[in-house]
């Protein structure tokens, strides 16, 4: 439910260039090349292809013809064709043969609880709904989870089949269990994937990329040259998210995934601060306390990566850290005497706070709860915690109707309750088949639901007139059947896939068709069962799709960016106002109003709702219903709101209760606010109402305006607290302004009579300048 992004039917599509013969379809010319090649989704597909073929029919085979248990049999082949056809575990074999491990003791929980909760219609309707729930709320806690919620459904779906017999709970586990071990083995040794890329390898590659940068920061011209820099942008971009290959993506929950996250985070921070680095005044060399903050920050970097690729033990990287620790204490100590040097000296504190949460992050994601860290409990506050108490805050985080796995969850829950229900019914035969059919069927909106019903409606039909007719001319003789399964379930899970739903659907009902004949007398009106179930669970997972937030995360993904660019105002507020004389953070250096979010001393709202709007946006990227022409740059805003979190903390740290500066806490003030009112304004424009969202070209860039970026900045005789704030809120004025170069709007904003509402076809500002 809900997996648009990894159908599979998406990976060939027809489209692009193609080397092949002509007048050969492109798609198929592609597919064909990386069979040969074989590397490419095509080529992982016809392999785990063939290790679900194997394992099913291994255990239906055994058990059916040796064993004579054709209960047993029945779980084998559907435990295996669960986990494995229907379940999208993202990764290579092995890392699915380790997560479907993980999972077999739920496995055999569910098939026990459905077994007897199938006795009774209105028991088995509640512990679809509960469980139904449970198992795709559960999606919430990584790529695997959501992966191997389909399967594990089906799992509890199979007793609904009848006879409802619980005393045959023992045949069902043994063939359940049997199934699911042999695909364990058939996904670990049967035609091994290639090995690709850690998350962990590039962490390693963009350390070592941000210690060469290090170094080359410490030579005239002090500098990065042009190729150095580009190449600090590619190791950047390769851990964004969206660059990773979905089995490889620390989303977990777990202290080792969310520490390998915050290591991506924190490499990404220390290379963009190590390319946009401020050079030394015209004609003047940096100071030595400078030169020897960049230098410690090249050996942390380079103790990191080392200890990313199982180089050094972490005693190093620790030798590293405990340097540049002391050397930012005596930078920061040290003022230069230049104002201009200052901003300068700001820049590479935040260089070596970088360098910090990098080298502590990554030795957090190697050694887990062993490296739990000294200082700073708030920014690593997952370090201590049980796995228990990570999936809670996880969950807990989740849990409401702003949450797109919370929306996805209750959408299939009902849709699988209503379709027991049904089931239930003396007058709906094989009514497995429907709740089958909205496990598969349903999507996260009601437009691409309609799209793969209409689809799978179509191959379901012309699978079913297929299976009749083999059905019709095999008649009760098992032989034809048991030779033609093998094949027909290879092509079905290479050529569905790949070919799309409504292929998927076809085969299928053949394979479905062929497996019950074997397993007792058949006659072709089979088929016309296939068909009508298939017709009924669709019905229902539509009305659910339409009854129950049926844009998806096409809406929510502007309300949550919204209430996250809101949230990030008023943090910028308060950080801005802490700093200065008369409200000084609290004497443990964290949030004056409390908190305890991953960044330490954050405001908890803030952390809270960039989870919930990554979550919506990672949704949103597989969902085909768009607005047409561009849309609005959502990920612009989700970086926006982690460089709130990671400047608020560094601002607030800063703050050391120096003489008040009058000239530098009003402006400070000034500018904090300034920037609020921006990030504000980008709020409303990304939470327009329905179909107000319109495009105009982008205005020109920002101009200094009161309050806003101002010349003086880079020269004012100020406390090093006044540059590290500057530093900070400079970098959020970047980010408004992209944001509003690429989300331009030419209707008025609901704000009427705000200082910076625009009219029509006029780039918004705030008192002068471009702010949203």
């Amino acid at each position: 439910m809900g997996r648009d992004t990894d159908t599979g039917a998406d990976t060939v599509d027809g489209r692009g260039e193609d080397a092949g013969a002509p007048g050969r379809p492109p798609a198929l010319a592609r597919a064909a090349a990386e069979l040969r090649a074989g590397t490419g989704p095509t080529a992982a597909t016809a392999r785990r292809a063939v290790r679900v073929t194997l394992a099913a029919c291994a255990g239906f085979y055994v058990f059916l013809y040796v064993l004579d248990r054709p209960v047993s049999a029945t779980y084998a082949l559907f435990a295996a064709v669960s986990l494995a056809a229907l379940s999208r575990i993202p990764g290579t074999g092995r890392q699915r043969a380790a997560q479907i491990v993980r999972v077999l003791p739920v496995a055999c929980v569910l098939v026990t609880i459905g077994t007897f909760l199938a006795v009774r219609t209105w028991t088995a309707v509640a512990g679809m709904l509960v469980i139904g729930f449970c198992l795709a709320f559960a999606s919430a806690g990584g790529p695997r989870p959501a992966g191997a919620a389909p399967g594990l459904q089906l799992l509890y779906i199979l007793p609904c089949f009848p006879p409802y017999l619980p005393g045959a709970l023992g045949e069902r586990l043994a063939g359940a269990v049997a199934g699911i071990v042999l695909l364990v083995l058939a996904e670990a040794y049967v035609l091994p994937d290639p090995r690709l890329p850690t998350y962990r390898d590039r962490a390693a590659d963009a350390a070592t990329t941000a210690a060469r940068c290090a170094a080359a920061l410490r030579a005239p011209p002090y500098a990065l040259p042009a190729p150095l820099a580009e190449l600090a942008r590619t190791a950047g971009e390769a851990l964004r998210p969206s660059h990773v290959p979905e089995g490889e993506r620390p989303a977990g929950p777990g202290v080792h995934e969310r520490a390998l996250a915050h290591t991506g985070l924190a490499a990404r921070t220390l290379l963009a601060r190590l390319k946009d680095l401020p050079g030394p005044l015209a004609g003047a060399r940096p100071g030595p306390t400078g030169l020897a903050l960049i230098r410690s920050a090249e050996r942390a970097a380079r103790a990191t990566a080392a200890l990313l690729s199982d180089g050094p033990p972490a005693g190093d990287a620790g030798s590293a850290a405990r340097g540049l620790l002391h050397d930012r204490a005596e930078s920061a100590r040290l003022l230069p005497s230049a104002p201009g040097d200052r901003r300068r000296q700001a820049a590479l504190l935040e260089v070596a706070d970088a360098a910090l949460v990098l080298g502590t992050a990554a030795d957090l994601a190697v050694r887990g709860r062993d490296a739990l860290p000294e200082g700073d409990p708030g920014r690593f506050w997952y370090a201590g915690k049980s796995t228990l108490r990570l999936w809670w805050v996880r969950l807990s985080g989740h849990a409401g109707p702003r949450s797109v796995h919370f929306q996805n969850a209750v959408r299939i829950s009902l849709a699988l309750a209503a379709a027991r229900t049904v089931a239930g019914l003396d007058s709906l035969p094989h009514g497995f088949w429907a709740m089958l059919a909205v496990l598969s069927l349903t999507r996260t909106t009601a437009v691409q639901t309609r799209a793969t019903v209409r689809a799978a409606l179509t191959g379901t039909c012309l699978g079913a007139l297929a299976a009749g007719g083999v059905l019709a001319l095999a008649g009760e003789a098992s032989l034809p059947y048991a030779i033609a399964l093998p094949p027909l379930m290879l092509v079905a899970f290479f050529v569905g896939p790949v070919r799309g739903v409504g292929w998927a659907q076809a085969l299928f009902t053949l394979v479905v068709a062929v497996a019950f004949a074997q397993l007792a007398p058949t006659t072709w009106q089979l088929a016309e069962y296939r068909f009508l179930d298939v017709l009924v669970g669709s019905v229902i997972g539509l009305a659910c799709g339409l009854l129950a937030w049926p844009r998806g995360a096409h809406d929510e993904v502007g309300r949550a960016v919204a209430r996250l660019l809101r949230a990030a105002a008023a943090e910028v507020t308060t950080a801005t106002r802490a700093v200065t004389p008369g409200l000084l953070p609290p004497a443990d250096g964290g949030h004056p109003a409390g908190g305890a979010g991953p960044y330490g001393g954050d405001d908890p709202d803030v952390q809270h709702t960039l989870v919930l709007a990554e979550s919506a946006y990672a949704q949103y990227q597989g969902e085909t219903q768009r607005p047409a022409g561009p849309g609005p740059d959502w990920q612009s805003a989700l970086m926006a709101g982690h460089h709130v979190l990671w400047g608020a903390r560094r601002v607030l740290a800063t703050a050391d209760g120096s003489p008040p500066d009058p000239r530098a806490d009003a402006r400070v003030r000034a500018y904090g606010a300034w920037v609020a009112e921006g990030f504000g304004l980008a709020a409303a424009r990304f939470d327009v109402p329905k179909g107000a969202r319109t495009r105009a070209a982008p205005g020109p860039d920002a101009v200094a305006v009161a309050g806003g970026p101002q010349a003086s900045d880079a020269t004012l005789d100020a406390p090093p607290v006044f540059f590290t704030a500057v530093a900070w809120l400079d970098s959020l004025t970047a980010d408004l302004a992209r944001m509003a170069a690429a989300h331009a709007v030419e209707t008025p904003l609901p704000a009427a009579g705000h200082p910076g509402t625009a009219r029509s076809g006029t780039p918004l500002r705030g008192r002068g300048g471009l702010v949203g």
